[in-house]
């Protein structure tokens, strides 16, 4: 493979003329501070075109860099229900898997026993799974299930670390097939008007699954 070449740097003058055209090192600043302070976009369905770009189990997932993550979380003991919401990560500086234990579950109370399914667009990254490996390591009424679209960067040593570390830690991770496309499509996304009904999955959505569950299990074993 051929290596990218890099631009090459413009030469720095020791006066800088202040009518000068914008630098792109200050261009990129400036953007940078522009940017909207970082927040968790919550609520209960999301738009039908976010689901089919973002969950689609494709292996090479170019320009899919947001984490949507779908909750459905049952309570039994001193407290009870069942409750259901989606979380997305606006900016790269927090993870929606962060957000849910910062404002969706921040504290397992004694006497309740939690049942945590996520159905996520794609597997944690290493920070995200050392979080979540200490917070159920740390409340031992809390049962995690994990559904993933596609695997983050599963070829990276460190990724499979962290999901053996995953597992480790009692968490149980699987692959979103067919069916479990259409049961986020049912209960999480909004349903354009005038195109109601079951999921339609994309092509190569059951090839695209048996794929990453074969990788899945080679990371796992």
């Amino acid at each position: 493979m051929a290596e990218k070449q890099g631009n090459p740097e413009p030469c720095k003058n020791s006066h800088e003329d202040p009518e000068a055209p914008e630098t792109q090192e200050n261009a990129e600043k400036k953007v940078e501070e522009e940017l909207p302070p970082f927040e968790i976009v919550s609520g209960s369905r999301l738009p039908a075109f976010f689901f089919k770009f973002q969950f689609r189990n494709v292996e090479y997932s170019s320009g899919r860099n947001k984490t949507f993550l779908c909750f459905v979380m049952d309570l039994q003991g001193k407290e009870t229900g069942v409750f259901r919401g989606y979380l997305e990560d606006e900016h790269i500086s927090a993870h929606a898997e962060e957000a849910f234990f910062n404002t969706v579950l921040p504290e397992c109370k004694a006497g309740v026993k939690y049942q945590v399914t996520w159905y996520m667009s794609s597997s944690p990254c290493v920070a995200c799974s050392e979080r979540i490996a200490g917070v159920l390591k740390k409340n031992k009424n809390l049962r995690l299930m994990v559904l993933v679209g596609r695997l983050f960067m599963w070829e990276e040593p460190e990724i499979q670390d962290s999901l053996r570390k995953l597992k480790a830690a009692g968490c149980k991770m699987k692959i979103m097939g067919p069916q479990d496309f259409d049961f986020v499509w049912k209960n999480f996304v909004e349903q354009e008007e005038g195109q109601e009904g079951p999921f339609v999955p994309w092509e190569d959505t059951q090839e695209n699954f048996l794929y990453y569950e074969e990788k899945l299990a080679e990371i796992l074993q």
